[in-house]
């Protein structure tokens, strides 16, 4: 894929280097040249010097060839304002824009653009690091009646296969971090102490679920 990155600040330039490191190609608009020098040496995509809402400066970046497309700007009105030109006169299919106030974040996204609202990301993350486990999901299905949990692997199921947690707790184990390696879990699956488990449950079974893991797996008579 091409992508265009219209930003190189911090977020900019780490989005832009990830992607390179997939194998993808990048052109970065900024209108700070010195902002660049946060790609490093080992840059191999294109730089461009405007603002990124230009057409001329898009076009400079390739954005008639670009898959895709994210405006990580400092400014709100700059990234939508770019993110909306290459949508629709560019007609670039994957649009994403990054927006400090919320409040704009839920228009724009009514409007058919994506957004990355950062102040209740940050918050949402910081969140879910203070209060229990398994108080904030990761993820609720539209209707809210699914919801994903990421747990640590509970101390009494480790030693346990997947399929014996799952039916304790009528949940399913979507996938594990172990060491770092995202792991798809089978039935036969033995949780490890300091694996990081995805979780599938229903929102009425949640309290229970939870219960269900801190306990451990009821010992045979």
């Amino acid at each position: 894929m091409h992508i265009v990155i219209m930003g190189c600040g911090r977020v900019g330039s780490t989005l832009t280097q990830s992607l390179e490191d997939r194998g993808h190609t990048t052109a970065v608009i900024d209108s700070n040249p010195d902002a660049f020098r946060r790609l490093g040496p080992g840059f191999a995509g294109r730089t461009v010097t405007g603002v990124g809402f230009d057409r001329g400066v898009l076009k400079r970046a390739g954005i008639e060839q670009a898959d895709a497309f994210a405006a990580v700007s400092s400014g709100d009105n700059s990234n939508i304002i770019a993110a909306r030109v290459a949508r629709e006169q560019f007609q670039v299919p994957n649009v994403v824009a990054r927006i400090y106030d919320p409040g704009r974040a839920e228009v724009y996204e009514r409007l058919g653009i994506p957004t990355i609202a950062t102040v209740p990301w940050a918050a949402d993350q910081v969140l879910r690091r203070l209060v229990p486990a398994g108080s904030e999901p990761i993820w609720r299905d539209p209707s809210g009646e699914v919801r994903l949990d990421h747990v640590y692997a509970p101390f009494g199921w480790v030693g346990h296969r997947v399929s014996d947690l799952e039916q304790a707790a009528s949940v399913r184990v979507a996938y594990l971090l172990r060491l770092g390696t995202g792991i798809i879990a089978t039935p036969d699956t033995v949780v490890q102490e300091g694996d990081y488990l995805s979780i599938f449950v229903r929102e009425v079974d949640a309290e229970a679920a939870h219960a269900v893991l801190d306990r451990g797996p009821k010992e045979d008579a």
